[in-house]
């Protein structure tokens, strides 16, 4: 493993966690985790994590299906009778697109495999700027759960849960992977496509708008390109 520490990093597919890893791989050997959920675009995001994986050549792969949020529902992007609405950046309460629990379903997972592995640190691509009404996905969520990891593993355990972009804004995001020479062409984060990004839900929204406010364009293809 070249010396390095071991690390788990939650990849999704989408541009945020594609970031993450490229960051998180100056410092450790990478360990890639992927969800399956019952999300409206399950096989794109599949295929995103492969292809991202692909690109670093990761050794550590585990996907992890997670059949009881779709089963569970209450989200836009588990149930398909609940639309996928309209971008609004300007929203405050929280968005049918929010996945009750997700980031601490995942984190748990993440742990197991990471007290298995050896792994010292878990990284997850959150940023405080999607906490618009993702609760998850705030600072203060992930140092809790740091805490409870502490007292839920062994003694012996000891596993960080590092967020490195969680300040950044979107063009923040961008520029960083420009830097690391991130994948963002192999990365998706459309809600409801799977062919070509959607670009009027809130994540392609959002998408969008950071490659703009960074002064570069977006390599992946759209059905249309508002300019949020």
């Amino acid at each position: 493993m070249n010396g390095k520490k071991l690390a788990v990093i939650a990849v999704s597919g989408g541009m945020d966690s594609c970031v993450t890893a490229a960051i998180a791989m100056k410092d450790y050997e990478p360990a890639f985790a992927h969800f399956n959920y019952g999300q409206r675009t399950e096989k794109r995001e599949l295929k995103a994590f492969q292809d991202i994986a692909d690109y670093y050549q990761v050794k550590h792969r585990l996907v992890i299906d997670y059949t009881h949020l779709a089963k569970i529902g209450g989200s836009s992007l588990t149930d398909k009778n609940i639309d996928v609405e309209k971008a609004d950046l300007q929203r405050t309460e929280v968005p049918m697109s929010y996945v009750p629990f997700r980031n601490g379903n995942i984190l748990s997972a993440c742990a197991s495999w990471a007290e298995v592995l050896g792994a010292e640190a878990i990284f997850i691509g959150a940023v405080y700027e999607d906490s618009s009404g993702y609760p998850d996905c705030r600072p203060e969520f992930f140092t809790a759960f740091e805490k409870m990891l502490d007292l839920g593993t062994k003694p012996s355990t000891k596993i960080k849960i590092l967020t490195p972009i969680i300040h950044f804004s979107k063009a923040d995001i961008v520029k960083k992977g420009i830097v690391l020479n991130a994948p963002l062409h192999l990365s998706w984060s459309c809600y409801q496509s799977e062919d070509k990004a959607c670009g009027v839900c809130d994540s392609c929204a959002l998408r969008l708008r950071g490659f703009r406010n960074a002064g570069t364009e977006d390599p992946i293809e759209y059905t249309i390109r508002p300019a949020y």
